[in-house]
């Protein structure tokens, strides 16, 4: 049905290019001309949490002044609640909005359900304008078999967070690169059996978790036996053995997954025993809170931190726009979509996009947000860190398969605790047969 409306949208707003009989330079997914998308009649609705609502508003009216006939409502609702919704039922429900947010997690299992419409995404890069190359970024994760299924919202992935009262007290140089292994075990915090930061960890020494190799076919490099890993694996394990075993016979609550971040909150504030902790930005609120209300509070590159002495590195992750399955064979439907996406996206309006949402452009230059009279010191330093960090990462794994490692790694990260292994090799025989058993289902 995608490929279809695709077609339909060439022939009835791109016919002089299939005239020419010349391929598409958009593909699957070309045809669709932004500045012809006036008086429009359609009407679409549009998920919206409550936070990002004045500039989803003002987007809106943009879109509305050149067609006045048009009509766009909001459902307001955080998104993951939406996406609840949409699980639970189908995209005909009309609870489930024509134009929604998804983080970049989801799209395959989206896509697998019939529940995304293709977009004209580089007719729209082209009118969004400031990618340098759509391609290579989050706009490329976002292509499912030659069709573009979701539109950049904003780039995330992990950055440093430091307490500079606590790092004085300890004597840590948050000016210079801090080698983790150097640390004494509370001095830094991560929560390691959760794989969303476990992968700064392991990222560092290229373990994968999960991948195709060179026939297409899923291996774990955690299904080889701890002597046949590279020695920077290797080491990278012995690092999170170490860990473990001075938080266990310290008897602290970091490899309880209720208790660990309750007593990371407490060893962060002021006067606690710990300097460094890894977060997105979502986090800078809550961190700021603990720091002296932000008095104490420094940012820093996630690869400012090595381990064994390679950089920490997270992932390029980020958030994706995508249009209901259910409209696609409506063209003013799928028109007026396309343009509440980019007027959502306007990167006129990148720093009140960001002070609504706390989500930064992929295709807006840090500039724009450091010379801001508008952002505090404080955003401006975890935008650059964001940025920084993100350009550093290798890309977010987004394909289904990969759902199943969440569980995996941690069922094995919290089993040392219970078994108590002597050594690395005892302790990575755990996570060995976590993910051994995990392989057979593929």
């Amino acid at each position: 049905m995608k490929k279809v409306m695709s077609l339909l949208l060439v022939l009835v707003l791109g016919f002089a290019l299939m005239a020419c009989g010349g391929d598409d330079d958009n593909g699957e997914n070309g045809g669709m001309d932004l500045d012809e998308a006036e008086g429009l009649t359609g009407s679409i609705s549009v998920q919206v949490e409550e936070d990002w609502l004045p500039i989803y508003e003002a987007a809106r009216d943009r879109v509305l002044e050149d067609n006045p006939d048009a009509t766009i409502e909001f459902i307001q609702t955080p998104s993951f609640d939406h996406l609840d919704v949409l699980d639970s039922t189908d995209p005909t429900n009309e609870d489930v909005a024509d134009l929604y947010a998804i983080p970049a997690d989801r799209i395959f299992g989206l896509y697998q359900n019939d529940a995304l419409a293709a977009l004209d995404a580089l007719e729209l890069a082209d009118s969004v304008g400031g990618f340098a190359d759509y391609e290579a970024g989050l706009g490329g994760n976002f292509v499912i078999n030659d069709e573009y299924m979701a539109f950049p919202m904003n780039i995330e992935t992990l950055i440093n967070f430091a307490n500079t009262a606590n790092a004085e007290d300890l004597g840590i140089d948050l000016g210079s690169e801090i080698e983790f292994t150097d640390l004494e075990p509370e001095e830094m915090l991560i929560p390691v059996f959760d794989a969303w930061f476990g992968v700064a960890f392991t990222n560092s020494a290229d373990v994968e978790f999960l991948g195709h190799d060179e026939n297409d076919e899923l291996y774990s490099d955690l299904t080889q036996d701890f002597a046949d890993l590279d020695p920077e694996k290797q080491a990278v394990f012995e690092a999170l053995f170490d860990y473990w075993q001075a938080h266990h016979e310290a008897g602290t609550d970091l490899w309880d997954e209720e208790a660990a971040w309750g007593y990371m909150d407490s060893e962060f504030t002021t006067g606690g025993n710990t300097a460094l902790r890894i977060e997105g930005p979502w986090s800078t609120g809550n961190l700021s809170s603990q720091a002296g209300d932000g008095e104490d509070l420094d940012i820093l590159p996630l690869s400012q931190v090595t381990i064994n002495g390679n950089p920490m590195a997270h992932w390029q992750g980020g958030w994706g726009l995508v249009l209901n399955s259910r409209i696609e064979m409506d063209e003013d439907q799928m028109l007026l979509g396309h343009r509440m996406i980019e007027e959502i996206m306007n990167t006129d309006y990148a720093v009140e996009f960001f002070e609504a949402s706390g989500k930064i452009m992929e295709n807006v230059d840090a500039s724009v947000y450091t010379e801001s009279d508008e952002l505090s010191d404080t955003d401006k330093e975890v935008i650059a860190a964001v940025i920084e960090s993100y350009n550093e990462a290798p890309a977010r794994p987004l394909f289904t398969e990969w759902g199943q490692v969440w569980d995996t790694w941690k069922n094995g990260m919290l089993s040392w605790s219970a078994v108590e292994p002597a050594n690395v090799e005892e302790a990575y025989q755990e996570i060995q047969a976590s993910f051994e058993a995990m392989m057979l289902n593929y």
